[in-house]
């Protein structure tokens, strides 16, 4: 029986090939935990136990055939009536909490245990009284065949991105009083334990920078106090081995309120679009197709996640580099074979170049017949249907061009197109009262969930608006309700007071001649975006940018770590939080002295061979 932390970690600073967050992940579900328990009769299967997050965080990484391979032929949950296998062993994936351990015991002590050995791994740190309350069943520990932290508690969403499933954190951390709540501190220590085992697995010691208080509100206190919660966990895995001692990148901790109109505005990328105007459950959506037996029309329900190349390729581009303005523009390209002859709309610019791709592969596409006709999208995807060699590519395909298409007549039929150049011309004051009254007087069938989010932005550009009864008779015009009031003023109450806004440089002045203007956002200097549409950046971008080239305030971002500079070793050590020196870049994460507006198209999420062309010379109107 051992007691260690977790012993490996794929690195990209090891010299060997750098992995994708989620791969990881994986491979360390799959090799560190599952893989290691495999001793000298490898053929021997294996149940595996896990809790209700631990599912989670297994199924974010892994599927079924990967824990199959790894000699799992049963998958359990904790909390569950299980039936006795005593000549099988038994791995558990758990949170090391006292529920949990005492399910385990009562699992494996007496004389009648419900499996031969047990293989234990916690998600997190484990208590020492836990740890010791293990210890003291003498019939447990021989039974015990390792006992590990995979400090391994988080949710990646694809192959940058993780979560720590807190959907409540804001109403749980920013209610009136929430401070005084027991969920508040529950919920900040799991967030916190939760996100630096992402660090655990990385095996990377950052520098916790965290937004400095502008005032004692509890509200405005809540990045501090994370930063000190995940601190306090980062600190101890020093201990495992291989762990850096040294920090080796930056962790930066801010809260809704340095940017309230990112998540409110309309994003135009192909990711944000489709979670924004389809009706998807996660990443799922339900298309219709044509029959392949002539039928009516069948329901098809499609997953867009990172196996998907089209979409790792096309998610972060502009909705107008997927598809074109109308569906009208027709293809001249040509696509022939021995049986026909067919000309595509071009339904989209990315998603011809990648049909045209296909046809030049397809020797058979590049033979003439004797007769074609112009078909539409529907005829394409019934022709290519009949080419089963490269049926699952043109599946994929077929499918962007269906979510493409649906995606411009929503945009159409809802007059999005204006609604999205006013809510960019108010963030970057171009736009003011007068441009939304209007705008809300000769819309009225406007959705009134984008009324709303209109009003949101209009109420953090210009919060003197919505004073008195300013905001009824706002809400009153765009007839929204007294609940979608409500929804404004709680969006007030995390922006904090007037005055902290101007300190903070979160509300900006543009002088217009003739006018004074409000905004949120600075135009780029030396940038010409491709799409009108494209001007709006999150404020998190320019944090980051100014966190790489080292000039991001000190004092409005503080750090949370102990400096092993000498400047600041005499520094008194009262408990409270210190500033730090900026870091030195790690050589890997250098940047050129140039805005990451222009990377928009990430990227990282396209396959290396991709064939798509990403430039655009002139500026285009949507």
């Amino acid at each position: 029986m051992s007691f260690s932390d977790s012993e490996s970690s794929s690195h990209p600073r090891d010299g060997g090939d750098y992995k994708f967050f989620r791969q990881i992940s994986r491979d360390r579900l799959l090799h560190e935990m599952l893989g290691s328990t495999k001793t000298g009769d490898s053929k021997a299967w294996k149940i595996l136990i896990m809790d209700r997050v631990t599912v989670k965080v297994m199924s974010k990484s892994c599927k079924m055939a990967d824990i199959t391979d790894q000699g799992i032929s049963l998958v359990e949950e904790l909390f569950k009536r299980r039936e006795p296998m005593p000549g099988m062993d038994a791995i558990y994936f758990i949170q090391p909490s006292k529920e949990n351990i005492v399910m385990f015991l009562s699992d494996m002590s007496g004389r009648e245990p419900l499996y031969r050995k047990a293989y234990i791994f916690f998600s997190s740190t484990i208590p020492k009284e836990l740890v010791n309350h293990i210890k003291s069943d003498s019939s447990v520990l021989p039974r015990i065949g390792a006992l590990r932290e995979m400090n391994m508690e988080y949710f990646p969403i694809d192959n940058q991105g993780f979560l720590t499933d807190h959907d409540q954190a804001l109403q749980t951390l920013y209610a009136e009083n929430a401070e005084n709540s027991r969920h508040f501190n529950i919920c900040l220590n799991m967030m916190a334990t939760r996100i630096a085992t992402v660090f655990a697995s990385l095996k990377e010691l950052p520098f916790v920078r965290y937004r400095a208080a502008k005032s004692t509100a509890p509200r405005d206190l809540v990045p501090s106090k994370l930063a000190a919660a995940i601190w306090d966990c980062i600190s101890k895995f020093k201990a495992i081995p291989n762990f850096p001692q040294t920090e080796t990148c930056e962790l930066l901790i801010v809260d809704r309120s340095v940017d309230q109109i990112a998540p409110i505005i309309h994003e135009w990328t192909y990711d944000a679009m489709c979670h924004d105007l389809l009706d998807m459950e996660g990443n799922k959506h339900v298309i219709e197709v044509p029959s392949k037996t002539g039928g009516p029309p069948e329901k098809k329900e499609i997953v867009l996640e990172d196996h998907d190349p089209v979409w790792l390729e096309l998610r972060h581009t502009h909705i107008a580099d997927v598809l074109t303005p109308l569906l009208t523009n027709y293809l001249s390209r040509r696509i022939s074979s021995p049986f026909f002859f067919f000309y595509i709309i071009k339904a989209s610019e990315r998603l011809h170049e990648k049909m045209a791709n296909f046809a030049s592969k397809n020797k058979a596409a590049q033979m003439r017949s004797k007769s074609g006709s112009e078909l539409s999208t529907r005829d394409l995807q019934k022709i290519v249907q009949a080419l089963p060699q490269y049926g699952e590519q043109v599946d994929k395909l077929s499918t962007h061009v269906e979510i493409a298409g649906k995606i411009n007549r929503i945009i159409r039929d809802t007059g999005l197109r204006d609604l999205g150049q006013l809510e960019q011309d108010l963030v970057f004051g171009d736009a003011a009262a007068k441009d939304v009254i209007n705008f809300l007087r000769t819309n009225q069938d406007t959705n009134p969930e984008n009324k709303l989010r209109l009003l949101m932005i209009y109420a953090t550009v210009y919060p003197e608006k919505f004073e008195g009864d300013k905001g009824v008779k706002l809400m009153q015009l765009a007839k929204l309700s007294p609940v979608d009031m409500k929804v404004i003023s709680n969006m007030q109450l995390i922006a904090g007071s007037p005055e902290n806004k101007t300190k903070s440089g979160s509300f900006s002045l543009k002088f217009d001649t003739g006018k004074t203007k409000q905004a949120n956002r600075k135009d780029r200097s030396g940038e010409e975006e491709t799409w009108q549409l494209f001007r709006f950046y999150p404020m998190l971008e320019e944090l980051l940018e100014k966190l790489v080239k080292g000039d991001l305030s000190k004092s409005d971002y503080l750090c949370m770590n102990q400096s092993s500079h000498k400047e600041e070793e005499s520094e008194s050590r009262t408990g409270s939080v210190r500033k730090s020196s900026a870091p030195t870049a790690v050589p890997e994460r250098k940047a050129t002295p140039h805005s990451m507006r222009s990377r928009r198209t990430a990227t990282w999420a396209r396959p290396h061979s991709s064939d798509d062309g990403y430039s655009r010379q002139s500026k285009k109107t949507l």
